[in-house]
This record gives C-alpha cells, sequence and structure tokens, in this order.
C-alpha cells in the first residue's frame, strides 16, 4: 500500500485496531500492540509501506524494515510491505501466513493461521489473486493464481481456491466448489468504512 501522507497511514493502523477492539482509542491501540502479535505485524508493515517512499526517512524505513523481519520470523507470518491491503485488516490467530507481494486485498478481510494467497506462474491463470471488502479466509485456505476473489466471501478451512468466486458466496473443498450464497456475515465483524 503506497499512503499519500502519515495521517493517512495512521488512519489504517487505527482502522486495523478498531476490527479488534471495537474502540479507536490509543489506550485500545497500546494493549494490541503489546498482546496481539498479528495486530504489530500490520501496524510494522503500514509504517514501513508509507516509509518506503519517503527519500529522506530512508533510514528510518531501514530500522522498522528490520523490525518487519524480525517479527516475520518470531510470528510466521509473511505479508511484504508492497502488498496493497485496504483498511480493517485482521489477523485472526499467527502462523504459516504467506501473501504475495502483488496481491490486492479490500476492506474489512479476515484470514486465519496457514493461509497461502499466491501466484501461478503458467498456464492461463497466471498471476496473483484480488481479493475483495468483506472477506473471510478460513485456515488452512490456498487462494492460488489470477483469480477474482469477491465481495462478502466466506473460504472455508482447507479450501483450496484456484478460480473465480462471485459475491456473497461460501466456498469450501479441494477445489474449492460453491456451497452456500449466505457471504461472510457473523464473520467480519466490527466492519469500517
Amino acid at each position: 500500500m503506497k499512503f499519500d501522507s502519515l495521517s493517512q497511514c495512521k488512519k489504517y493502523i487505527a482502522a486495523d485496531a478498531y476490527r479488534y477492539t471495537g474502540t479507536y482509542s490509543r489506550m485500545a491501540r497500546l494493549m494490541l500492540r503489546l498482546k496481539v502479535i498479528g495486530f504489530r505485524y500490520t501496524r510494522v508493515m503500514r509504517i514501513c509501506s508509507y516509509l518506503r517512499s519517503r527519500k529522506l526517512l530512508f533510514p528510518i524505513y531501514l530500522i522498522y524494515r528490520l523490525k518487519l523481519n524480525r517479527l516475520s520470523y518470531k510470528s510466521g507470518i509473511q505479508i511484504p510491505d508492497t502488498t496493497q491491503i485496504g483498511k480493517g485488516f485482521y489477523i485472526g490467530h499467527f502462523g504459516c501466513i504467506v501473501i504475495s507481494a502483488q496481491t490486492i486485498i479490500g476492506n474489512n478481510v479476515n484470514i486465519s493461521q496457514g493461509i497461502t494467497i499466491g501466484r501461478t506462474n503458467r498456464g492461463e491463470k497466471q498471476g496473483v489473486p484480488t481479493i475483495g471488502n468483506d472477506v473471510y479466509i478460513g485456515p488452512g485456505a490456498k487462494i492460488i493464481g489470477k483469480i477474482n476473489i469477491g465481495d462478502n466471501i466466506t473460504i472455508g478451512a482447507n479450501a483450496v481456491v484456484t478460480s473465480d468466486v462471485p459475491d456473497n458466496a461460501c466456498v469450501a473443498g479441494i477445489p474449492a466448489k460453491i456451497i452456500s450464497y449466505a457471504g461472510s456475515e457473523g464473520y467480519v465483524n466490527r466492519k469500517v468504512k
């Protein structure tokens, strides 16, 4: 994500915190930084995204980049600071989370442990996924190739998604198939606008 200003970066971090706590208070953000490694990773990743394009702040970027690398080893989360992620990003549990740098992720997306969102290097679906708004991605899910995941989607545990998913669908299985059109209601809470 490329931020135009520091205040925009702070708004995204506050929106991420809101998804965890339901409040925009600074005290809640401080507690999250101390207790929730998923939020800590997202916060440092967003700060790196802001600092990366500021030439005068390059030394500070290097410090935050080292923090991000340390958190990556500590948590098992690998999300590059170049990944485009909307407001309200929520990491439910940490461990074995791998997301490609070119992936585009919308607002209010929940991800769980053991997920991979990656590229395909050959075939008709060569490229990376685009994920819409209000999406829940269950534990162990794999989303592979140049596909579009619509808005208000639930991807079930251990699903392997290799084709487009229309809005409001729930998918599960290997390969993933639509099992209902109940959407992500109840899985994605405290949405930000």
